[in-house]
C-alpha cells in the first residue's frame, strides 16, 4: 500500500531561484510553470483538506465552509531501525524466513559499520535550508558528527535508543530512508557453503565497498504502533542463487577464501549482488578503485511502477481522505481551498478547488501529487477531466519534485466552463519514483472542479 508520512515543513532557498520561475511554451527552461515551493512566500499555509462527504445535489456550491487552515502539530514518529538476515525466497510480503538445516548458504557472522542515517524529503513550511537531492542527516547527530555504531546482520541488531531524538514528522513530506555504511579493512561474511552434501566454511571480503547508502521507499517502511521502523535485510538466497561453488578453491586451512586473490571470479560474481541484496529501491556506493556506482534495484521498482493498463497516480477520483495522496499549494499571493464533492446523478467524487485569491502566476495555487513513478522509454497518458466557472488558461505539468524540472510534460490547457477530458501522451526521458504532477490554478480568482485523474502506462 502507498502511504505518506505527513508532515509540515518547507525548505528556504536562495533567491537566485526566482529567476527559473517564468511562464512559457519552451520546455527546455529549468523552472518553468513549477512554482517551487522552496521560494515560495510565507503566506504558504498547509490546508487541512480531508475529504469531506458533503452529499451536495448540485456541484456548483456557492458557499463551502472554509477548512481549518492552522498548521497541525503531527503526533511524534520516532525512527527505529532493524538488521537482519533472510533465507526465503525474495517476498517482501513474508515473513523473515531463519536458516534450515540444509540450506545451501549459511551465514555465520556478517556486520557492518553504520555512519549515517538520511531522510529525502519534499519540504514545505520551516526554515531548514535542505537540498532534497543530498537529503537530510537525522543520524549521527550535530554534536557527536563522528558517532558510528557496528551492525550485527547475523545477530539481528536493534537499534532504537541511538535515535531517540529523530521524530519524521518533523522532516517533510518523506519519500525515502537512507542508511550509510562502511565496511573497516578486516569487514567479511563469515559462513559455510553446502558442497557434495558436505559444509565448507567460507569467507567473503568486504574489501570492494568503500562506502555504500542504502535507499528504502518509503513504502518499506513500517509506521505500526506510533514507530517508524526501517527494516534493512539482507537476503541470502538473492545474494548466493545461481551462482556455482562446487569449483571453489579451497585453502590449506580448509576454508574456501573469496576476495581479490583467491576465487576472484567468484567475488566479482557476489559483489555484483552484495548491494541488491539487501533489496532498497536504490542504492549508490563506492569502490575500493574510488567508482561510483548508482543505480535502482529493478524487482523492487517493478512493485512501485505501475504495470500496463495501471494508474499511477494514488486517489486519482478522491474517494480517500485528500491529505494522504494530494498536497494543496499558496504561494505568491494566491489563497484557495478545497473541498470534496459527489457529482448530481453519477455520485462521481469531484475535487472542487476554490480560487479565492489567483496570485501572481499560475503556479500561486496548485494542486500537486509527487508520488508518481516513471520509466524513462515508457509511454503514458496523462487524463483528467476539469471545468470552471470561469473560462480561462491552466498549466497542467509533470516534473520532478526536488529539480522542479519539467521530466514528463508540461501543457496549457484552455479550460471550459462545462467538464471536458484532457489527454497528454508523453514519454519520460529518466526514471523518477517520485515525479509530481501538477494542475496549476492561479492567476485569477475562479473556482474548478476536477475528476478521474489519471496517469496510465501504455505499453
Amino acid at each position: 500500500m502507498k502511504f505518506f508520512l505527513s508532515i509540515a515543513t518547507i525548505a528556504v532557498y536562495a533567491t537566485a531561484f526566482l529567476s527559473l520561475v517564468a511562464c512559457s511554451n519552451d520546455k527546455s527552461i529549468a523552472g518553468i510553470e513549477i512554482g517551487n515551493p522552496s521560494i515560495a512566500d510565507s503566506d504558504t499555509t498547509a490546508r487541512d483538506t480531508t475529504a469531506k462527504d458533503t452529499s451536495v445535489k448540485d456541484t456548483s456550491v456557492k458557499d463551502t465552509t472554509p477548512k481549518d487552515t492552522a498548521v497541525k502539530k503531527q503526533p511524534a514518529l520516532p525512527l527505529v531501525a532493524d538488521f537482519s538476515i533472510d533465507y526465503s525466497e525474495v517476498n517482501l510480503k513474508a515473513l523473515a524466513k531463519e536458516a534450515e538445516k540444509d540450506e545451501p548458504i549459511l551465514l555465520d557472522s556478517f556486520s557492518l559499520i553504520l555512519t549515517e542515517v538520511r531522510s529525502f524529503s519534499s519540504y514545505y513550511y520551516t526554515t531548514l535550508i535542505v537540498d532534497p537531492v543530498v537529503g537530510l542527516q537525522l543520524w549521527p547527530y550535530e554534536d557527536s558528527p563522528n558517532e558510528s555504531l557496528e551492525i550485527s546482520f547475523t545477530k539481528g541488531s536493534l537499534i532504537e535508543d541511538p535515535f531517540k531524538d529523530i521524530d519524521l514528522n518533523e522532516e517533510g513530506y518523506l519519500k525515502e530512508m537512507g542508511v550509510g555504511f562502511k565496511p573497516d579493512e578486516t569487514m567479511a561474511i563469515f559462513g559455510r557453503i553446502l558442497i557434495d552434501k558436505k559444509y565448507h566454511p567460507f569467507v567473503y571480503s568486504l574489501s570492494n565497498f568503500q562506502t555504500l547508502m542504502l535507499r528504502y521507499h518509503y513504502s518499506q517502511i513500517d509506521t505500526a504502533n506510533g514507530k517508524a521502523n526501517l527494516s534493512v535485510v539482507f537476503r541470502v538466497k538473492q545474494f548466493t542463487d545461481g551462482i556455482d561453488f562446487s569449483g571453489a578453491e579451497v585453502g590449506e586451512d580448509s576454508v574456501i577464501h573469496i576476495d581479490s586473490k583467491y576465487n576472484s571470479e567468484l567475488w566479482n560474481a557476489m559483489n555484483k549482488r552484495f548491494v541488491t541484496s539487501f533489496q532498497p529501491l536504490r542504492y549508490d556506493y563506492t569502490t575500493v578503485a574510488g567508482d561510483a556506482h548508482f543505480e535502482y534495484v529493478a524487482d523492487i521498482w517493478k512493485g512501485i511502477a505501475a504495470k500496463k493498463g495501471e494508474n499511477t497516480i494514488i486517489n486519482g477520483n478522491f474517494s480517500s481522505p485528500f491529505t494522504t495522496d494530494w498536497i494543496l499549494m499558496n504561494q505568491f499571493g494566491g489563497h484557495s481551498d478545497t473541498t470534496v464533492l459527489l457529482e448530481k446523478g453519477s455520485k462521481e467524487r469531484i475535487m472542487q478547488v476554490n480560487v479565492t485569491d489567483g496570485g501572481k502566476h499560475s503556479y500561486s495555487v496548485q494542486l500537486i501529487q509527487e508520488n508518481v513513478a516513471l520509466i524513462a522509454g515508457v509511454q503514458y497518458q496523462c487524463i483528467f477531466t476539469i471545468w470552471s466557472d470561469v473560462e480561462g488558461q491552466i498549466t497542467a505539468r509533470i516534473g520532478s519534485y526536488n529539480t522542479y524540472e519539467t521530466i514528463g510534460f508540461q501543457e496549457h490547457v484552455q479550460v471550459q466552463t462545462t467538464g471536458q477530458s484532457v489527454g497528454i501522451t508523453f514519454t519520460p526521458e529518466v526514471s523518477d519514483p517520485f515525479a509530481r504532477f501538477e494542475l496549476n490554478l492561479g492567476g485569477s480568482e475562479r473556482t474548478f472542479w476536477i475528476k478521474e485523474v489519471k496517469v496510465l502506462r501504455i505499453n
